[in-house]
């Protein structure tokens, strides 16, 4: 199975999650992992809500073996989804995005084939379901990444997809009908460059979407700059050299000067972080370095108004996502990391649990599922994953496992209640409550009734957030 690098639009969610995110400290914890089986390889993840229940909904494709497709779950509010619904694409997809293709307020999707030479759409029912992928036109190429803007301002969704493949290395603009359908492919190729990541926003302010370019160029690595003329074609614009091998770029407000400015993850070089001077022009790359870097999402975690950065690492039979909290002037903190899988390479943000703080989302592509890490606030967990027992003879008790739980608030943290379900036990040191800057030690016991497999949580009610935090806990009666 091919490795294939996975490439960042201008995420412009984080302008809408800074409108109702709360004031905190982003610390992360697992909330569990899900299933997406269609049929294997999760490889990205579009966010939204598909059956308008006001809770967010994840579409995740899935690349393998190689009629790959999308499998949708609906989330449950809670930080849980439902078990996946699947629908097949064209060969072996990669890349998916959610946008209304059609204008009747239900999300439709777009799936790149690294296979297939065009871009499949589904069209949404507005109830978690979908009809069945029909063709864009034909593109030049298979495609590897698919997302969307409106590059010629008549109001109408357009599609972006490129393709750094034999026999079309071009980038091709698909402008849409509003009615879910769309024109033949505008198509731009830059001469002697390879793009394999693009980053989508307006750099010089001339109210026409411009692109962002990373990839090779000869034996050196170079980021273009395309500016938009409006009808889906670019020209060339500024270049800068590049890291070693650009893999995403991610494009936000980094010092809210009203330029963008943009964040390209590098797979041996880290984030590599441009300024942007509102003109279509860019300042010397700033390097954040990082190991085996993936993916670069921008996005303000915190709820203090400022954009942080979120990467995805892998290490050996080990993934991360890391967080680059923002200092709102264009630098950013060291990076914090929290486990994610085995083979994570993509980040997707949203309140899965209605709490009002921005959670994470990866697909794991080893294990076929996805992860998701919920957004604690200022309550930090360590470990951040859940509690795995090992084999236990039933009406025996296990060993305790421990969970550390730190205030890293400023003011004191108040549990009014904490509670473990099923066939587990607790104790507690946290009383009623953690001081600012302290700790306190959680201690599970797992003690099987029957044989088989077990799953309980530990529910935590306190006053860092409007919903309760949960440590998962599984184990298996013998």
């Amino acid at each position: 199975m091919a490795h294939f690098p996975r490439i960042l639009l201008a995420v412009l969610v984080a302008a809408h999650l800074l409108g109702f995110i709360s004031l905190a400290e982003a610390q992360f914890e697992t909330r569990g992992t899900f299933i997406a089986d269609s049929p294997a390889r999760a490889n990205a993840i579009a966010v939204g809500d598909f059956n308008h229940d006001g809770k967010l909904d994840l579409a995740v494709v899935s690349s393998c073996c190689p009629n790959g497709g999308v499998s949708i779950l609906l989330g449950k509010g809670d930080g849980t989804f439902l078990p996946s619904v699947n629908y097949s694409a064209g060969e072996q997809p990669v890349s998916i995005v959610a946008a209304d293709f059609n204008g009747d307020g239900n999300l439709d999707l777009a799936v790149a084939n690294s296979l297939s030479t065009y871009v499949s759409i589904l069209i949404g029912n507005g109830d978690g379901t979908f009809q069945a992928a029909t063709q864009s036109p034909p593109l030049p190429g298979p495609e590897n990444f698919v997302s969307v803007g409106d590059f010629n301002n008549d109001g109408k969704i357009d599609i972006v997809a490129l393709s750094y493949q034999n026999p079309c290395k071009c980038i091709s603009v698909l402008l849409g009908n509003g009615d879910g359908t769309f024109q033949d492919p505008v198509t731009t190729e830059p001469p002697s460059f390879v793009a394999t990541a693009i980053g989508v926003g307006d750099f010089n302010r001339d109210g026409k979407l411009d692109l962002a370019a990373a990839g090779t160029l000869g034996s050196e690595n170079t980021v273009y700059i395309l500016l938009g003329n409006g009808d889906g074609t670019f020209e060339i614009g500024a270049s800068y050299a590049g890291g070693q091998e650009p893999i995403s770029i991610a494009v936000a407000d980094f010092n809210s000067d009203q330029k963008l400015d943009m964040a390209i993850a590098d797979v041996y070089d880290g984030i590599n972080v441009m300024m942007g001077n509102g003109d279509g022009t860019f300042q010397a790359a700033v390097a954040y370095p990082l190991s085996f870097t993936d993916w670069v999402t921008a996005v303000d975690l915190n709820g203090d108004h400022k954009i942080d950065l979120v990467a995805a690492n892998s290490l050996i039979a080990l993934s991360e996502l890391t967080v680059f909290l923002g200092n709102g002037n264009g630098t950013f903190q060291s990076g914090k990391s929290y486990p994610a899988g085995t083979d994570a390479y993509y980040v997707a943000v949203g309140d899965f649990n209605g709490d009002g703080k921005v959670d994470l989302a990866t697909p794991d592509n080893r294990d076929d599922d996805v992860v998701v890490l919920l957004n604690t606030g200022v309550a930090s967990f360590s470990p951040t994953t859940p509690l795995v027992f090992k084999k236990q003879a039933v009406g025996t008790k296990s060993a305790a496992q421990k969970v550390t739980l730190t205030n890293t608030g400023e003011t004191p943290l108040t549990i009014p209640a904490m509670k473990v379900a099923d066939q587990f036990a607790m104790s507690s040191t946290c009383g009623k409550g953690v001081a600012a800057g302290k700790s306190c030690t959680i201690s599970v016991t797992f003690s099987p009734q029957s044989q088989g497999t077990k799953s309980g949580t530990v529910t935590i009610n306190d006053s860092a957030s409007s919903k309760p935090m949960v440590i998962e806990l599984s184990g298996t009666g013998t």
